[in-house]
């Protein structure tokens, strides 16, 4: 799903280097921002947060206490309106899907869709991925990660805030159990090409694919990426694995 957590703003988000420092000094996933929240996301909160909205914790997350059964846990970062979310976790009901998102309307919309759509394995943390990452995630611990669409940055002095860089990958594929798996999609195609580059360089993975790969069927085609197909826009799917 589109990344909607992301977008140039004039001002730095808190923790993050102005757009004239090289590097930013804090790794964030996304760049916070406001959005209106409807009376349905409003009452999903209420109805149905206590039970999929997990609490941020310095410490590491109990899985099978968390979602009330074993499974494959899924990181997924950045999930917009929660559309293909939805869709994944119904076609692999057996798999826990721990999805991480900071914006407000789109954890709402998820929650709606988990209540109309009768889903049960998703959790929502409505946190910093990074940070979850860092502190709630410990070597080991997940079996993939899913990255669609994040905010591509386009402009050449802001490519340095894309979320793939080599220290996240080197952090995602360290919790990564053996054979687990990175999906990384875009419609950006310089973005797919440093996409390539980082996950190729990382030693701990392994390409799937000579190049890009094909879309697994678990990723449905969303709206947005229907509209770009039909202009002519192009997607790029990424599968690598933990050695």
């Amino acid at each position: 799903m589109a990344d909607t957590t992301t977008a140039p703003t004039s001002q730095p988000a808190a923790g993050q280097a102005p757009a004239d420092v090289a590097f930013p000094k804090t790794i964030r996933s996304f760049v916070r921002r406001t959005g209106r929240v409807t009376t349905g996301q409003a009452k999903a909160f209420e109805d149905l947060g206590p039970k999929f909205l997990l609490p941020y914790a310095n410490a590491p997350l109990d899985a099978s206490a968390a979602f009330g059964r074993e499974g494959k846990l899924i990181l997924e970062i950045g999930f917009g309106m929660g559309e293909a979310t939805a869709h994944i976790a119904r076609v692999r009901p057996e798999d826990n899907f721990l999805c991480c998102e900071v914006h407000e309307p789109g954890v709402g919309a998820l929650l709606k869709r988990i209540g109309e759509q009768d889903i049960h394995n998703i959790r929502i943390l409505q946190h910093d991925a990074v940070e979850v990452i860092d502190h709630m995630l410990p070597d080991s611990s997940i079996d993939g990660v899913h990255i669609f669409f994040p905010d591509p940055w386009h402009k050449k002095k802001h490519n340095k805030r894309r979320l793939i860089q080599s220290p996240l990958v080197a952090k995602l594929a360290s919790r990564l159990k053996p054979g687990g798996y990175i999906h990384c999609a875009t419609d950006w195609e310089p973005y797919a090409a440093q996409m390539l580059e980082v996950l190729n360089a990382e030693p701990q993975l392994a390409n799937t694919a000579e190049n890009y790969a094909n879309k697994p069927d678990y990723r449905p085609l969303t709206k947005f990426e229907n509209r770009g197909l039909r202009l002519g826009h192009g997607v790029w799917d990424l599968v690598f694995i933990k050695r």
